[in-house]
C-alpha cells in the first residue's frame, strides 16, 4: 500500500484497538489505519499491486494497437489521463513490468483464485500481456535488422526500474536473453544494476559491462533504452548519431520527442508511436 496508509488485518476488535493507539501518535492530522479482518486485508494488498499491474498491462495493449492503426499512444494517454476518473499514475506504456511486488502478486492472486474454485482471467490476461511486452522491443529489432546474427546492442538499463539495482523479473534481461539466443551480442550499462547482472550472468563474450552510457553505444549496431534513468534523459544525439552504425535508437520507455531525434539523422523506434527515419 502507499507509504501513508496502513492496512492492518486484525483477528479481533481489541487487537485492531490496540493497533489504532500504537498508531495514534502518526495520526493526529488524519486517520491513515484502516483496520479490517486478516483475509481481507491480505486480499487488499494483492488486489492494489494488481490494480496498478492491470493499468500498465491495458496502456501496454493499447501501445501494441496504435502501432497497428498509426495512433501515437502518449497523445491518448494525455488524452485520458486529463480524466480524473483515470488520472495520469501508472499509465505510461514501456517494455512491461517487473520487480519483486506486481508480479508476484499478480501470480499470488490468480494462484488465490484457482485454490477458491474461480478462474481470474482478468488477472491472467494481465500477466499474459506483460510476457508478451517483454518481447516488443526485440521484435521492432528484428523486423528492422532482419538477422541478428554478429550484431553488437547497447543496452541502457538493466534494473526494472530507475533508482534501485533491483533486476527481478526486469524487462532488460528478456531482451539481452533474446538478442542472445538470435545471434546478437549486447553492451549494457546501468548506474545501479550492474554488479546484480554479473552475478546472475557472469562476464560471457556476448555480454560486455561498461562504465557509462557512451561506452555502451560506442561501435554498437544499435541502441535500445530499457529502464528511465534520469541520466539518460537528455544524451548528446550528435555523439550517438556518429557513434551507432545503423544510426537507430529502440526506446522501451518512450523518453525522446521523435521529431527531435530525428534531426540528428537517428531512426526512432518505440512504444505505440510512429517510427521516425531522419530528416
Amino acid at each position: 500500500m502507499k507509504p501513508d496508509r496502513t492496512v492492518v488485518g486484525v483477528d479481533n476488535p481489541r487487537t485492531g484497538e490496540l493497533m489504532r493507539a500504537l498508531y495514534a501518535p502518526f495520526n493526529r492530522s488524519r486517520d491513515r489505519v484502516i483496520v479490517m479482518d486478516i483475509p481481507s486485508a491480505e486480499l487488499t494488498k494483492y488486489a492494489a499491486n494488481t490494480m496498478l499491474a492491470t493499468k500498465i498491462s491495458f496502456m501496454n495493449e493499447l501501445s501494441n494497437l496504435a502501432d497497428r492503426v498509426g495512433a501515437d499512444i502518449e497523445a491518448v494517454r494525455r488524452g485520458i489521463g486529463s480524466d480524473p476518473r483515470i488520472g495520469y499514475k501508472f499509465i505510461y506504456p514501456g517494455a512491461g513490468f517487473g520487480g519483486s511486488c506486481f508480479p508476484k502478486d499478480v501470480s499470488a492472486l490468480s494462484r488465490t483464485g484457482e485454490q477458491a474454485g474461480y478462474k481470474m482471467e482478468l488477472v491472467d490476461a494481465v500477466n499474459l500481456v506483460n510476457r508478451k511486452q517483454k518481447q516488443v522491443l526485440f521484435q521492432k529489432m528484428h523486423a528492422y535488422f532482419g538477422d541478428l546474427t554478429g550484431k553488437v546492442i547497447a543496452i541502457w538499463g538493466l534494473a526494472f526500474k530507475p533508482n534501485t539495482d533491483d533486476i527481478r523479473e526486469a524487462p532488460a534481461r528478456d531482451l539481452m536473453e533474446a538478442l542472445w539466443n538470435a545471434g546478437a551480442s549486447v553492451r549494457v550499462h546501468d548506474p545501479e544494476a550492474m554488479d546484480n547482472i554479473r552475478a546472475c550472468y557472469g562476464a560471457p563474450e556476448n555480454l560486455t559491462y561498461c562504465e557509462s552510457p557512451m561506452e555502451a553505444a560506442n561501435g554498437a549496431d544499435a541502441l535500445a533504452i530499457m529502464t528511465e534513468w534520469k541520466l539518460y534523459h537528455s544524451p548528446d544525439f550528435a555523439e550517438l548519431a556518429k557513434t551507432l552504425r545503423s544510426k537507430a535508437i529502440f526506446d522501451g520507455r518512450n523518453l525522446f520527442d521523435p521529431k527531435l531525434i530525428a534531426r540528428f539523422g537517428l531512426e526512432y523506434h518505440s512504444i505505440g508511436r510512429p517510427a521516425t527515419k531522419p530528416d
